[in-house]
């Protein structure tokens, strides 16, 4: 059985750190003592999937953290300030169950589990990377993997209206889709419903032959594969030809009522702000939905004004209803993603540079 021990210690990492300049007494200040914990792990498999390959965890968790990390037997030892070793054994402690579950935790993994252990906001690292929603294809589990994601997740389960808006990548409706089909395994909602606008993303395709579900569907394609993803095709399919899973633009939605759904409404920047009433009063009882956007991306006309970032406004404090925003942190993609966001925010804030300020020009 594994097990867990800790020990916390002090020690002088650099006497040069603490000085008296010019040598008087009342200018002096105490020299900084770094705090010393051990993390001791019994079982030689869990050590290894927690530490990660040539020991890739704990050097990520050394250049996140700041502490010094050494591991020796089946001791990990952090060195550094109170603070970064608390931030860092924090870490430590949510991705121990983790490993000691089989699962091999990865230096992202890592990234994930200091951001929220700097949250400060008292959920623990284990609360948010344990949240399981799902086990998908291939027994990978569907869980948060930052605050904002499980702040998210807990929203969903407690509204009946959600909005989440953020950048692209940040698993706004691929956790809401994870939570869907859930509610649907379980029977808690006879459906489930995916919509999104059926806008063209800053080009004119023109005319599309075919019928007209072969002319929608490449709009709704990324609904499609987001659910393939979670589920085995052909029972994906089979639930999509019955109707208990149905996916149409959002065009389709006007004059119905929809009763035990999980309703979800995808790129909602999209909408005008005529398609987001009627989109929100197609909600029927026992039902539930969810709004993901990313208000940086508007792909309407210009002089339109978007549906979502009126709803932003307008519903605002309405008990039942909440938004939740993600930033360029919780993106699950590609790391260059992340600062390809964060160029593209900073360039918009410098309207002096020549840049446009409105994601869309005439």
């Amino acid at each position: 059985m594994e097990t867990l021990d800790s020990s916390r210690g002090l020690s002088l990492l650099n006497p040069d750190r603490g000085h008296c300049p010019n040598n008087t007494l009342p200018s002096c200040y105490p020299v900084p003592m770094d705090v010393t914990d051990s993390f001791v792990v019994q079982d030689q498999g869990v050590l290894l999937a927690l530490v990660g390959e040539r020991n890739a965890n704990l050097k990520r968790l050394e250049r996140e953290t700041g502490v010094r990390v050494n591991s020796r037997g089946n001791e990990i030892s952090l060195i550094g300030e109170a603070s970064a070793v608390t931030v860092a054994r924090k870490v430590l402690d949510g991705l121990f169950p983790m490993a000691r579950s089989g699962r091999f935790v990865t230096p992202d993994d890592v990234n994930r589990a200091v951001a929220v252990a700097k949250g400060g906001d008292g959920t623990g690292v284990q609360d948010v990377l344990s949240d399981t929603i799902l086990v998908a294809n291939r027994a990978r589990p569907i869980a948060p993997k930052t605050l904002a994601q499980k702040q998210y997740v807990d929203a969903i389960r407690e509204n009946d209206i959600v909005f989440g808006v953020g950048p692209a990548g940040t698993g706004k409706t691929y956790l809401a889709m994870a939570l869907a089909v859930r509610e649907l395994m379980e029977k808690r909602v006879k459906r489930i419903v995916l919509t999104r606008p059926a806008v063209e993303a800053g080009e004119k395709l023109g005319f599309l032959p075919g019928s007209l579900e072969e002319k929608v569907s490449p709009y709704l394609r990324p609904l499609y594969d987001a659910l393939f993803d979670m589920m085995d095709t052909e029972k994906a399919e089979q639930l999509v030809a019955r109707n208990l899973i149905e996916i149409a633009p959002l065009a389709f939605m006007r004059g119905r009522t929809l009763n035990d759904a999980f309703v979800i409404l995808d790129e909602a920047q999209n909408t005008t702000s005529e398609q987001m009433q009627m989109f929100l009063t197609r909600l029927g009882f026992e039902s539930k939905a969810v709004i993901t956007g990313d208000i940086s991306q508007v792909d309407l006309p210009y002089g339109r004004k978007s549906g979502l970032a009126e709803a932003m406004v307008i519903l605002k404090g309405i008990p039942g209803i909440e938004f939740r925003y993600f930033s360029h942190l919780d993106v699950c993609r590609h790391p260059l993603v992340q600062k390809v966001i964060l160029a593209y925010e900073g360039a918009r804030q410098r309207p002096n540079e020549g840049l446009p300020l409105n994601p869309v020009t005439p």
